[in-house]
């Protein structure tokens, strides 16, 4: 395995945990405003009839045939904050998810939001 060289390309395949569980699907990717580099991704996850978007991160991730592996364990990516299919992230809700990943948060530059979707 090895990282991604463009994460975006990788829109719409599985996303899977350390041990190989399938997560769910790439939606789409999150970038860090002050670096514009990527920082998280939603993936779409949950019954047909009930999808929901869930935050990942994407520090350490690495990609196989066909799938992108994140570090974290699908146990804590299903309990991680979620928004609608055709939602959007409101900035005030980007340090839970920064915290329920526990990492540090802080606003972008200027006080402005931290992630931007691309």
């Amino acid at each position: 395995m090895f990282e991604a060289g463009d994460i975006r390309e990788w829109r719409g395949h599985d996303v899977v945990d350390p041990s190989g569980h399938k997560i769910g699907t790439l939606e789409a990717v999150y970038v860090d405003t002050g670096t514009d580099l990527p920082f998280f991704a939603t993936v779409t996850v949950g019954l047909p009839t009930r999808r929901r978007l869930v935050f990942v991160p994407l520090s350490g991730a690495t990609v196989g045939p066909g799938y992108l592996k994140i570090t974290h364990p699908r146990d804590v990516v299903k309990k991680a904050p979620t928004i609608d299919t055709d939602g959007e992230l409101p900035a005030t809700d980007e340090p839970d998810i920064f915290a329920h990943y526990e990492l540090d948060y802080s606003t972008g530059a200027g006080g402005a939001r931290r992630l931007a979707r691309r």
